[in-house]
């Protein structure tokens, strides 16, 4: 079918409601989706007037306005798996089991239960998603120990998971066993992995709202469509938001990039600046007489010198001609059968007397 103005093949497959972006890239490494009966390669560009077509069937433009467009608010059960592979038995699209195209905005691990949104609107995913954006999504959790005020306060300051520190959040104390969280990040089996890591473990999770929208009307398993004012208030939340990573350079201060965490070094143990500590620097700054501060230290054969070049990292051997000679020292066998000792010599200023024989 036509289109108005020329756009990414994946970003066209995605608002038509086929699917997402990211399976939609698959269906092209797949050789699976056509442009005027052509296979395209990744990153080409549908041209209006173009025909696409996915197994043999033509993908219909999405409108302009979006109007086509459906927003779904779901209460999944514990159990269903939020997949769109049809062949995954308790597939959350079979279980919606709605007649247009969709596809879930992120996810809810499979025993976990509570609100989750679908739609065919493939731009508005990333959107929601991602953390920078800040956008809320609030869980309710079930542990199997009572919650102390430590548990508390380390959830909210953030936990070690996954390689990285968890961003600081908001969590409330509901009930003996059970807490409310606040998350703007979605890292897998975050709630989970945290608890874990503090010595907890999750006897039931339930997400109660994303953004403005809520459980409220909505018993587990039913879905509705989201209202018109609700879609506005979402738009407007994203409105400012990035579809892609947003930009890491770092800010510049003063002409020079300024660090957001220190530069970890690659062994174990920091570095020090030149001129501090024990470094090079230290042996080889001058002091207020100019010299140096201490004599640099050689090996048992003198055959190493840092004072002669001290821009290379390396030490520099000295020539066999200008490293003293190693004395030889030579140690008696003490196995060897002792030698009679010798007679003194007698000298002719020397007296001796003799015995007569009786």
């Amino acid at each position: 079918m036509s289109v108005t103005s020329e756009k990414r093949l994946n970003k066209f497959i995605s608002e038509s409601g086929f699917c997402s972006r990211r399976e939609a890239d698959k269906l092209i490494e797949q050789q699976r989706v056509t442009i005027n009966g052509q296979l395209p390669e990744l990153g080409t560009k549908v041209q209006p007037g173009d025909c696409v077509e996915v197994d043999g069937k033509p993908i219909k433009a999405s409108a302009a306005n979006k109007s086509d467009r459906i927003y779904i608010a779901y209460n999944k059960p514990i159990g269903i798996t939020c997949t769109t592979e049809r062949d995954v038995k308790g597939n959350i699209i079979d279980a919606i089991g709605h007649k247009r195209r969709i596809f879930p905005i992120g996810r809810l691990d499979k025993p976990s239960e509570g609100l989750i949104f679908l739609t065919s609107d493939g731009d508005i995913v990333n959107k929601i998603l991602r953390a920078e954006n800040a956008h809320d999504k609030e869980y309710e959790v079930t542990v199997d120990q009572p919650v102390s005020e430590r548990f508390l306060s380390k959830m909210a300051s953030g936990v070690p998971i996954l390689g990285t520190v968890t961003q600081p959040c908001r969590v409330s104390l509901v009930s003996k066993y059970q807490f409310r969280i606040i998350l703007t990040q979605g890292l897998n089996r975050q709630i989970r992995r945290m608890c874990e890591y503090l010595g907890y473990d999750v006897k039931a999770l339930k997400r109660i709202r994303i953004m403005n929208v809520d459980l409220t009307g909505l018993k587990s398993g039913q879905w509705r469509n989201l209202t018109e004012q609700e879609m506005a208030e979402i738009n407007a939340a994203v409105a400012g938001s990035s579809k892609t990573a947003t930009d890491t350079a770092q800010p510049k201060q003063n002409g020079t990039f300024k660090l957001a965490r220190p530069i970890k070094p690659r062994s174990g143990n920091p570095r020090r600046p030149s001129g501090q500590g024990e470094g090079r620097g230290a042996l080889e700054r001058p002091n207020e007489r100019g010299e140096p501060k201490r004599k640099p230290r050689e090996d048992n054969h003198g055959r190493y010198d840092r004072s002669e070049r001290s821009d290379s990292p390396r030490l520099r051997r000295k020539p066999e001609s200008e490293a003293p000679k190693k004395k030889k020292v030579f140690v008696d066998n003490p196995n060897k059968p002792k030698a009679e000792p010798k007679p003194k010599p007698v000298s002719g200023n020397t007296l001796t007397l003799k015995r007569k024989p009786k």
